[in-house]
């Protein structure tokens, strides 16, 4: 009797347009999915359950790493200026970066509703693998589940990111002296009014783009001229106003912003004057404010206006002796008003 042949087994090709409940079984439809939509293109280092790492930055005496995590549930999952998968590598690379870490590897676990266009988590796919690529980081491992239609939302995306915190960097918001000068990479709250505009519910029609970008360089461009820098914080959900005052509270300090210096898009304060909302409170994506001694800072002004994230950078305050965690606006007429924490959510579902 003659042997049959070894059987030779081959992945199929993923030709369903939609993800279905299958996507996510456990069998091959969900080796097939994972295979050709995320693996093909992130190309992780090996296939093991878990990524298995080394840098020779950690070898450095003082070195430590930085941990973080988040997640990304926006609506529309694309927008003017990116999509979802920018923002889950983006946000998650600047919660590094703002602590002086050099960012290095992210984590991305995705949560697919049943329906979904597969097309569309290609185009997801293909934005975080780009993002990240700019951004000198590697996406080394990941998970995927799918949800019953109806339970998801499209998709959602958490993201987790190790970095290196080089000897010598130790910045937080607690180190905040007074006299500390406050500034801003750009012009803000771009993100939150092209999300709002996007979404299509109150017939805004308008050019703007979200903020979304990496800061890994940048930091690490501002830290080099100025190494004094106290602290930094991204300002994302709460915009400037939020970031503020958290950084004002952990340092025991009051801060004082000028309404004349800070960055705005005319466009921008027009979406805000229509809806009754206030500039400093919505979210950017791309963005974030430092602290540094003033006599470093026209320094760092000057290295982050020499990269395009920081072409907008401006010297928006400063930190001062007074009431614990106040922020107040010095306005245009030369009067002041308290800005305070955001009470509730502005904009839903907007990271």
């Amino acid at each position: 009797m003659t042997a049959a042949p070894p059987q030779t087994f081959r992945r199929r090709f993923v030709r369903e347009s939609h993800v279905t409940i299958a996507h996510g079984g456990g069998g091959s439809a969900m080796r097939d999915l994972i295979d050709q939509v995320f693996t093909s293109v992130f190309q992780p280092p090996g296939n093991e359950d878990q990524a298995r790492l080394m840098t020779a930055a950690l070898q450095e005496p003082g070195a430590r790493l930085a941990f973080t995590t988040d997640s990304f549930v926006v609506t529309p999952l694309e927008f003017p200026g990116g999509d979802i998968g920018k923002l889950a590598v983006c946000g998650t690379v600047n919660d590094l970066a703002v602590g002086g870490a050099r960012p290095l590897w992210l984590s991305a676990a995705f949560v697919i509703e049943e329906g979904c266009e597969i097309a569309l988590l290609r185009r997801i796919v293909a934005t975080m693998a780009h993002e990240a690529e700019r951004a000198g980081v590697r996406i080394v491992t990941g998970d995927t589940k799918v949800v019953e239609r109806g339970k998801g939302d499209g998709v959602f995306i958490t993201t987790a990111g190790i970095g290196v915190i080089p000897p010598g960097i130790d910045i937080g918001a607690a180190k905040i002296r007074p006299g500390d000068v406050a500034i801003v990479n750009g012009v803000l709250g771009d993100h939150g009014a092209a999300i709002l505009a996007a979404r299509g519910d109150l017939a805004l029609s308008t050019d703007l783009q979200s903020d979304c970008a990496a800061l890994g360089h940048l930091m690490q461009a501002a830290l080099t001229a100025a190494p004094g820098i106290t602290a930094a914080r991204d300002c994302t959900r709460g915009g400037l106003a939020s970031a503020l005052n958290e950084m004002a509270a952990e340092a025991g300090l009051a801060v004082e912003i000028e309404e004349t210096r800070l960055p705005l898009r005319p466009e921008v304060v027009g979406v805000c004057e229509i809806l009754g909302l206030d500039p400093l409170y919505l979210a950017n994506e791309g963005r974030l404010v430092l602290f540094c001694p003033p006599d470093q800072a026209e320094a760092a002004l000057a290295a982050m206006h020499a990269m395009p994230e920081g072409a907008g950078a401006a010297i928006i305050g400063r930190a001062q002796a007074g009431q614990p965690g106040r922020v107040t606006l010095r306005t245009a007429f030369g009067g002041a008003r308290i800005v305070d924490m955001l009470v509730g959510e502005q904009l839903p579902r907007i990271c």
